[in-house]
Order: C-alpha cells, then structure tokens, then sequence
C-alpha cells in the first residue's frame, strides 16, 4: 500500500532536471518555459528554480558561478544546502540529453500534487457548505480550472513552423481544394453560411426579434442540422420551454409532420413511420437541453465545462438573454436582484463571451427585440433595438435579427407567403447583408427560399 502521507514526488529527477539547467545553456530556455517553482516538491529545489529564472531573465547563462552568487544575493545559498549542494547538483548528471525524461517525470508528479490539493479543497468546501448545488458547481469548477492548467498559449512569431501562418495557408490550401467546405460549423442555410463561413469557435452570436417570429425555431433547426446531419454536440439551455416542448418542435421540423398531429396525436400510418424516423436520428444525436429556468451565467459555463470534459462539446445554444439572471434564482446565499438591469446584463453577455472564448466554441444567444419596430413605418430591426443593454451589440460578434414582413402586413408582392428576413445587422469578422429565408409554421421549420418539403422514411 503506498504511503499517502507522501505526496507524489522524485527528487532524483529534480535534481537531474536542476543539474541539466546548469550543464547546458542550450536546454535552458525549453526547462524554464516549461515550469514553475511550485512545480517542485522540494522547498530547497524551488528556491533554486527561482533563482535560476531570475538569472535566465537578465539574459545571463546560468551555471554554477551565476546560480551561487544570486543566491548569495537573496541570501537564501545557506539554506538551500550551500556551495556543496550547487555543486552536487552540477555533477548529478553526466549530460543534460535526457532532460526531457527528467521533467516529465517532475510535472507528472507536479500535476498529481495539485489534483490532491484541489480535491482536499473540494472535500472542505463541501462540508462548509449548506447548498449541494453551490458545493457541485464549486467541485466543477476546481476540476475544470485544473485540466485548463497546461492549456496556455505563449507569444509565437506569426512565420513560425505549424504557428499561425502555416495554419492559415493549410486552412486556404483545404478550402481551396474543397469548394464549398466551411471553417466554422454549418447552419443548412446557404446565403448565411457563404457570409459567415459557418459558425465560428469562440464567437458569440446574438438572434433578436419581436416575440412570435421564431427565434427558437431557427435555433433548433441549427442545432438539429449541426447535431444530426455533422455528429455535432450541442448544449442547449431553454430558460422558457420545457424538454418535451422543445422535442416535439423539432420533431414536426425533422419528421415534417405538423406540430398540432404531434401534439394530439392525431396521427396516419404514413407519419407515425416519418415520426420513428425521426425519433431515431434525433435520439442518436448529440443534442443535450437544460431546461433550468433563470439560470446564470456561470451555472451555463459549469455545466458546458462538464460535458466539455466527459462528451465533448461543438456548440451552445441559450433561449434567451432577457430570462437569465446573473445569479442563480436557487442560490440564497448569493441571489440578489440589481437595481439596474442593464448592468447585470452586461456582466451576462461579458460572461458569455468569455465561456465562448475559453470552450471554444460558437454560442448562439437568443434575445429580445424593444418595442421599436413595432412603433416604426419601417419594421425592420436595428440594432438600436436591442433591448436592456448596448454591451450585447458590444460583446457579440455577430448580431442578427429575424424580420417577418407578414406580421405587419409589410409582404412584399414579390415576395413568396411564408418569406422572412434574416438581417445580419454586425460580423465582427467579415460583411453584412439581408438573407431570404421560407418560414413553414405547421413543421416550426425555416427553409432556404428554394428548397422543397421533403418527407423522408427510412425503411
């Protein structure tokens, strides 16, 4: 049985690893990017790497003479062993060739330290705390800030082999290649995905509208396509619908049975076939829906950093922005309402787009439009619409609203029944423009303006 009072460690490959910094100058900038102090079990041998860094960051080798008389200066050359010890350390290894053997083995132990100490302070949080759900999101938390830990990025020179410009070039040379073939993630919607190039990791995308015009249907039938037709995962939290709601709108979409059959019943031979088939291909896909109704921003972060870690994760969709909350209506420690609203929905969108950032992944945001194109001649939304906060135009990369012309009795004679506008009224990272889409209400689906119903069964 191993010693649990122990924590993992290896002081033999700290000092061969210490001893490889001081043999060779080549090797020194590899070890010392690479960790840190507290990576070292040994106070003694975190003392050294410090000093060692603080040479190496005024651009002097550090060696044997170096590493000593900075000690000496911090005063600490007595304590980490003297001379002798230095000196011991210098001679500990017979080349530094196997460096990178040595420090695996240090951040291994390193990592194992830490997953130790995160999980005692899980453990203590947990019997402080009087909420099983604060408690949960806290052990979440830990957890997933741990894994992120080796996940950094440093400053890299833009011609670099496999840096920036390579992948670009790689990128276009796929593109190229592949006519037609999307960066980002597929909508199904043609005109949008030309603009757009698909839905992009890290951005954070706002759909706007006037209550009744179908923002959650456009969502769903984007996370359905992504999920059924590209083996996407998708989170999708529906602060407003239940589970069962939102299955039987993608249902009628899939199946192409009108919602009002699914919903009584009322149902032929013909489309109980359609429906099995449908019920297949969307209970094989990897759609997950929380219906948690005022749900915060960092109880959505949480929760897409668990099921980043244990499923995967391509995409988040959020039905809609004005129901959230900055903190959870279940928290009673923390639950408090702002006096301003259009503060807490700042800190929302901010929160967002940083979860959009570090998932990376594209976050579909819906929200809801003020009561301005209502009172216009021209109904069509702009971006002044945008209700509680100008930060949501602020934070998003893309912001697009969803106009339908029949709710005014604005259709245009050229226009086919059933035609409404998706105006893509930002992109932080490429053009703007208005899209035709076919809204179909019996099967709560949007369609590119030529497409046809089609009504598959599989046998």
């Amino acid at each position: 049985m191993p010693d649990y009072k122990i924590l993992p460690n290896s002081l033999e490959a700290e000092q061969a690893l210490l001893g490889c910094i001081l043999l060779d100058n080549e090797i020194q900038r590899d070890i010392l990017s690479e960790i840190q102090p507290d990576d070292f079990y040994s106070e003694a041998h975190r003392s050294i790497f410090a000093s060692m860094q603080t040479i190496f960051m005024k651009s002097i080798p550090v060696d044997f003479v170096t590493l000593t008389n900075q000690l000496e200066v911090e005063k600490k050359l007595e304590t980490v062993g003297g001379i002798d010890y230095i000196s011991f350390l210098t001679n500990s290894v017979p080349s530094a060739a196997n460096f990178q053997h040595y420090l695996e083995i240090v951040k291994d132990a390193s990592a194992r330290r830490h997953l130790i100490s995160t999980s005692q302070k899980i453990i203590n949080n947990t019997f402080e705390s009087t909420n099983g759900d604060d408690a949960m999101r806290y052990a979440e938390k830990e957890i997933f800030n741990l894994s992120q830990k080796d996940m950094k990025t440093d400053l890299e020179a833009v011609g670099k082999p496999g840096g920036a410009m390579t992948n670009l070039l790689k990128t276009m040379s796929e593109l190229a290649e592949n006519k037609g073939k999307l960066r980002g993630i597929a909508t199904g919607y043609k005109e949008f995905d030309e603009i757009t190039n698909g839905l992009q990791n890290s951005d954070l995308i706002i759909l706007a509208a006037r209550p009744g015009v179908g923002k959650t249907s456009f969502a769903m039938n984007v996370a359905v396509h992504a999920a059924t037709e590209l083996n996407k995962k998708v989170a999708v939290f529906s602060l407003e619908m239940a589970r069962e709601q939102l299955m039987a709108r993608s249902l009628s979409s899939v199946s192409k049975v009108e919602l009002k059959k699914i919903l009584t019943g009322d149902i032929s031979n013909d489309e109980w076939k359609r429906v099995w088939t449908a019920e297949k291909k969307l209970s094989n896909s990897g759609i997950y829906i929380d219906p948690t109704a005022g749900i915060s921003p960092f109880e959505v972060r949480s929760k897409c950093q668990k099921l980043k870690l244990t499923e995967g994760l391509d995409m988040v969709v959020i039905d809609y922005l004005t129901l959230m909350n900055l903190n959870s209506a279940n928290d009673k420690k923390e639950s408090y309402r702002q006096e301003n609203r259009n503060q807490e929905v700042t800190q929302i969108t901010k929160t967002l787009k940083q979860m959009a950032k570090e998932l990376n992944v594209p976050v579909l945001l819906l929200a809801q439009l003020n009561r301005g194109p209502d009172l216009r001649p021209d109904h069509r939304p702009i971006l002044a619409d945008l209700r509680e906060s100008g930060s949501i135009e602020q934070d998003a990369d893309i912001v697009m609203f969803l106009y339908n012309p029949a709710k005014y009795n604005d259709t245009n004679i050229e226009d086919e029944p059933g035609t409404v506008y998706l105006n893509i009224a930002k992109h932080r990272n490429g053009s703007t423009g208005e899209i035709k889409l076919k809204w179909v209400g019996e099967y709560t689906t949007y369609l590119n303006p030529n497409d046809k119903i089609k009504a598959e069964i599989t046998n």
